[in-house]
């Protein structure tokens, strides 16, 4: 069988166009939610916590002072951004949570298979036997 042949029937398998759409869609979920959290969910908890910019937050750990993360950025001053890492961390939790969500609804969907009923134990033949002489002594 040819290279090209293989690749053809590895291609057109259903797990690998599944993967390749969960692949595109996981993208585009990925930007709804950096949406979520950078426009939305951040600026209401800096808002809350006192006007605090979370991805401003950063600490330089070079010699020098900069005014702004830009500066410090453009200066090419070494930089601890943590607030840029809550951000990140807060992605990670709503996508956990939705991808959670999303597979426990898609277990419900599925169709339970009824549990059969357990078969009756079948009795060995001695066993039948020695029961027929024991009740058969008791009269």
């Amino acid at each position: 069988m040819s290279i090209i042949q293989e690749f053809k029937e590895f291609a057109l398998k259903g797990n690998v166009v599944d993967l390749a759409v969960g692949v595109i869609i996981g993208g585009a979920f990925q930007k709804i939610v950096d949406s979520l959290v950078k426009d939305l969910l951040m600026p209401v908890l800096g808002k809350l916590l006192g006007g605090v910019d979370f991805k401003h937050l950063y600490i330089n750990l070079g010699d020098k002072t900069y005014e702004t993360l830009d500066a410090a950025e453009k200066a090419g001053a070494p930089l601890f951004k943590y607030g840029v890492f809550i951000n990140t961390v807060i992605d990670f939790v709503i996508v956990a949570a939705a991808i959670f969500v999303a597979i426990k609804a898609m277990n419900k969907l599925k169709r339970e298979e009824p549990v059969p009923a357990p078969e009756a134990p079948v009795e060995a033949e001695d066993v039948k036997l020695l029961r027929e002489i024991r009740d058969a002594l008791k009269k």
